[in-house]
């Protein structure tokens, strides 16, 4: 599996809601930053972020853009679904990611379009 492939089954999987699936990409010791949260060490806390701490209910990842440049890989994109309070989302998004020898995430920074200044 490339790179890209890595990342897009990661997206595939996450919009399934196999959180053991997306947990399993990433190295046991991955990083995760994500806007408003604290950065996600190791993979028992991306368990309980993907398994229930996570503000969305259901959606999908509609990727517009995706580099990659050997273990690096850049996505740019929209999700677009539902969250746990019952409204829906439409957000613009952007995912750095790379990776380990064995295509799973050791750092993924994500950042949301959203109007600040």
């Amino acid at each position: 599996m490339t790179a890209t492939e890595a990342v897009r089954r990661y997206y595939a999987l996450v919009d399934s809601g196999d959180v053991e699936g997306v947990v399993a990409g990433f190295a046991e010791e991955a990083v995760y930053h994500r806007p408003g949260y604290a950065p996600m060490v190791g993979r028992a806390a991306l368990a309980t972020f993907y398994g229930g701490e996570r503000v969305i209910a259901d959606g999908r990842h509609e990727i517009d853009d995706l580099l990659a440049d050997g273990a690096r890989v850049a996505v740019r994109g929209r999700f677009v679904g539902s969250l746990k309070d019952g409204s829906e989302a439409s957000v613009g998004f952007a995912d750095f990611w790379v990776l380990d020898a064995d295509e799973r995430a050791v750092t993924r920074h994500t950042y949301f379009e959203a109007p600040v200044v």
